[in-house]
């Protein structure tokens, strides 16, 4: 494998949205052509949810009670530190973002009241096709999440998706799952082309991380089902904040502070120079 130039552009006025990410070959990030652009950039804090695809920060929960958190649909401040802030509530996170000789790597600081709890996932919808795997190490454990029903979790293994296999997509076949993963790293390979992510708290924090997997083959919505595939590294270890048990939650120190970060590269096994 060879590394490959891997780029990032973000939108601060709309959520802090990653809106690309991607080498000089190929746009790793998947846009939902049902959503016109001018209906992302009319939401306002309360909105629905709008599928537009890219990366959404999804902050303080991901979903229940509010889906999707609260960060997507508000615009982002730039600091003079060069991080970009948006609150929620009382908490207040902070991102600074850099591409530095292939990686792109995102650093999170979330401040708040101290023992404040919270989820935080970068929810990045990739553009791949029906041959394309996820590889995770081992068979961690991983928790289905509204399966069988609408509120319920079941537990199994990697790669394990309760009747459907987490690790490959192949062809739309009408099912939907979401899954949690206990672990902190993930390699999507795609043909020739590699997508690396790794990511942990910073020195001296202490929360669990994890892997939000969606993998939805043409059953997600009900009025007008069509394809998307998230990878999300998640800072926790639940999808709804109301419904998490406390040690599946990230939960701020005594300094009312908790720092994560996240690193993505890209490689190839033969591109066009």
């Amino acid at each position: 494998m060879s590394a490959r130039p891997l780029t990032v552009r973000t939108d601060p006025a709309l959520g802090g949205r990653w809106t690309s990410l991607a080498t000089p070959e190929r746009e790793w990030l998947w846009r939902n052509p049902r959503v016109p652009a001018a209906r992302r950039a009319a939401v306002v804090p309360g909105d629905p949810f709008v599928d537009a695809g890219g990366g959404e920060e999804c902050f303080p929960t991901i979903n229940g009670p509010s889906d999707h958190g609260e960060v997507w649909s508000r615009p982002w401040s730039a600091g003079g530190d060069g991080a970009a802030r948006v609150r929620a509530g009382n908490l207040t996170l902070s991102r600074r973002l850099r591409a530095d000789a292939g990686t792109v790597r995102a650093d999170y600081t979330i401040a708040g009241p101290t023992g404040a709890t919270l989820l935080h996932a970068v929810h990045l919808l990739l553009d791949l096709g029906p041959d394309a795997r996820l590889e995770v190490p081992g068979r961690p454990d991983t928790l289905v999440v509204e399966w069988p029903e609408p509120g319920a979790t079941t537990p199994t293994t990697w790669p394990d998706g309760r009747g459907v296999p987490l690790d490959v997509l192949g062809p739309d076949d009408g099912t939907a799952r979401c899954a949690v993963v206990a672990t902190d790293r993930l390699d999507v390979v795609d043909g020739a082309d590699r997508l690396s992510l790794r990511w942990g708290v910073g020195p001296g924090h202490a929360a669990p991380v994890s892997l939000v997997v969606w993998r939805n083959l043409g059953a997600w919505p009900d009025d007008g089902p069509y394809r998307s595939v998230g990878v999300e590294p998640l800072l926790g270890a639940e999808t709804n904040l109301d419904r998490a048990t406390p040690d599946r939650l990230a939960r701020l120190d005594e300094r009312g502070r908790l720092d994560w970060w996240l690193e993505v590269q890209a490689s190839a096994t033969a591109h066009v120079t």
